[in-house]
């Protein structure tokens, strides 16, 4: 089936007849509610309903993948129908000894347990054959189970053809569905079923289930070849235990954490540490040569940038929360090395880091040639962690100093949050690694002043009108801005920096904010533009079709061509084009060359 939980005890099942190899997975499933391993709030809810009758017709669960979705239906359908002569003749979750119709269930072939792949029965159809078949009473148990395994895979008919018998089944159905895509299933689906979230297992629950399936196995492996396979397995229980099989077949009887690093194409977490020290101390150089050497012996460079960006976070949850340390899935050298880190690095590196690392990873997966991508991630992080942060560097400007352009080390404190007048910045500390690999603090030289005067900005672009601002838009080729300023806009106020217009009704909601960071963009100054209430001037667009309208009409009383209107009958004036030279004065007036055919799109 699709998922699967399993035991905290270690008594499997026994061998099969034929003497076929079992994988794990299959060979611990869970048989009761007491074996799933970090479901609790589920078994107990389910155990109270249970004891006061108060049982639902319906039930939902969804997880992730391996959490035990498939195999707690089927635990449920047993402890719907468990009856045990003489000691159990009601649902209960107390499944203390096999009763008469738990073999059949746990293994699949229950005549009234009925169990469907909505992968491959999608349709009405499938759906049809169940609503007719609930009718029927049970052939030989307390009730008719239906377990719908990827219920999500049901077509919209299928879920409409269910609702009826969902909502108001016979007394003898019950329905169990399962899912890894709640967001796929209907919510008039999901109203009619109590939801169960199955919860990842722990990390350190998914270690000591390891631990007692290898010992129950004779499996020798270590603490940290189990840590490392139940961080691979993400919560999942049977991914763990997948990767446990495999890793049986590839130490041959002997399992250390070098043997599964080597399988799952994992770097040593001391190195990965040791790339960790390099990058925040801006050695490049170093940096590319240990990358170079984790991939040399089978590391993928995807997964090397994963683990530092699990580093990074690590490090950021001991500098805010240094409890952290305290976990169990938390390393000796994690805890000693990541301790030492928190208290040099800054948040802001720390997540300017994560943030490098996240999109790196990213992109190492989708190119051609990952290490060659990987390279790059780490030389802009080398490079990004010697950077002053905004705060620092508009301090060391305010006070003259100079703002590093990188090849120096991280700051080592959080720096200063307003950057104000008085603001002062400390020499940045530089971290280097000692013998121990574990990362100190060197006084880094005072900051010289700069000698040379700095040149001063270039004048801010004069906008004194809307049609400025519609001639720079058309300048920068931006033509949606331009129509923008033309047609939806009514100037109310303009000074420099600052534009208060009042928008059209066909204007968009957030046209002041988009026309500001254009401008802003365009003039290499901040720029101001709200929304007033005041009625403003007409638009560029009414103001040239006013001015037209004028000249039609100028045009029309003039004596010539109203004699020429006369002397024709149904002539009429069209449309008026001015020319003028290029050194007449008349083009000093914007509204007047705009009137005079400035703009070619309007002449005909």
């Amino acid at each position: 089936m699709d998922d699967m939980a399993f035991p905290q005890d270690t008594a499997h099942e026994p061998a099969q007849a034929d003497g076929a190899y079992r994988v794990l997975a299959r060979k611990y499933r869970p048989q009761t509610f007491e074996d799933l391993v970090g479901q609790e709030p589920m078994v107990q809810t389910l155990e109270n309903a249970f004891d006061t009758g108060r049982i639902a017709q319906a039930w939902m669960l969804t997880g992730v993948r391996g959490v035990g979705k498939t195999t707690t239906a089927r635990i449920l359908a047993r402890g719907l129908n468990y009856e045990l002569p003489g000691e159990a003749d009601k649902p209960t979750v107390k499944l203390t000894g096999e009763g008469t119709h738990c073999r059949a269930i746990m293994e699949g072939r229950h005549v009234d347990v009925i169990e469907m792949d909505a992968a491959s029965h999608t349709g009405i159809g499938d759906i049809r054959e169940i609503i007719d078949a609930s009718r029927y009473r049970p052939a030989t148990a307390r009730y008719k189970v239906y377990i719908i395994d990827e219920v999500h895979m049901l077509s919209n008919a299928a879920f409409n053809g269910l609702l009826k018998t969902l909502e108001e089944p016979p007394e003898h159905v019950k329905f169990i569905f399962a899912t890894t895509e709640i967001r796929k299933v209907p919510i008039t689906v999901l109203s009619r079923c109590q939801r169960f979230d199955l919860r990842r297992i722990d990390q350190a629950k998914l270690v000591g289930l390891l631990r007692r399936i290898s010992d129950t196995e004779s499996i020798r492996i270590s603490d940290e070849a189990l840590m490392l396979i139940a961080r691979a397995g993400e919560g999942s229980a049977r991914d763990s235990l997948s990767l446990l099989d495999q890793a049986m077949a590839h130490g041959a009887g002997e399992i250390g954490a070098d043997d599964v690093r080597q399988m799952l194409g994992l770097a040593d977490r001391a190195r990965v540490i040791d790339l960790f020290d390099h990058l925040m101390a801006g050695r490049t150089a170093e940096a590319l040569e240990e990358l170079a050497a984790q991939y040399q012996v089978g590391a993928d460079p995807a997964v090397v940038l994963t683990d530092l960006a699990d580093f990074a976070h690590l490090v950021t949850r001991l500098k805010v929360a240094p409890k952290a340390a305290d976990e169990a899935s938390v390393t000796e050298a994690e805890r000693l090395r990541g301790r030492e880190f928190s208290e040099k690095l800054s948040i802001r590196l720390l997540s300017r880091a994560w943030q490098i690392l996240l999109k790196g990873v990213q992109e190492v997966q989708a190119a051609p040639k990952p290490l060659a991508a990987a390279d790059m991630v780490l030389v802009r992080l080398a490079y990004a962690a010697d950077l002053p942060d905004p705060g620092e560097a508009l301090a060391m400007l305010r006070q003259g100093g100079a703002v590093p352009a990188g090849g120096g080390a991280p700051s080592g404190g959080n720096g200063p949050q307003g950057g104000g007048p008085s603001a002062s910045i400390e020499p940045r500390p530089k971290l280097t690694a000692i013998a121990g690999g574990a990362p100190r603090v060197e006084p880094a030289r005072a900051m010289a002043p700069i000698a040379a005067p700095v040149a001063s900005a270039p004048p801010a672009m004069a906008l004194r009108s809307l049609q400025d601002c519609a001639a720079l838009a058309s300048e920068k080729r931006d033509i949606p801005m331009k129509v923008a300023i033309e047609r939806q806009m009514r100037l109310v106020k303009i000074e420099q920096g600052r534009i208060e217009i009042q928008p059209t009704p066909d204007a968009p909601a957030d046209i002041a904010g988009d026309f500001g960071r254009k401008l802003t963009e365009w003039t290499g100054t901040r720029w101001i533009v709200s929304v007033s209430q005041s009625p403003g001037r007409p638009t560029i667009h009414e103001e040239r079709e006013a001015n037209q309208a004028q000249l039609l009409s100028d045009a029309r009383s003039h004596p010539t061509v109203a004699a020429l209107l006369e002397k024709f009958p149904g002539a009429k004036v069209i449309d008026v084009q001015v020319k003028v030279s290029e050194d007449d004065p008349a083009l000093a007036d914007p509204l007047l060359a705009e009137a005079l055919g400035d703009d070619d799109s309007d002449d005909i």
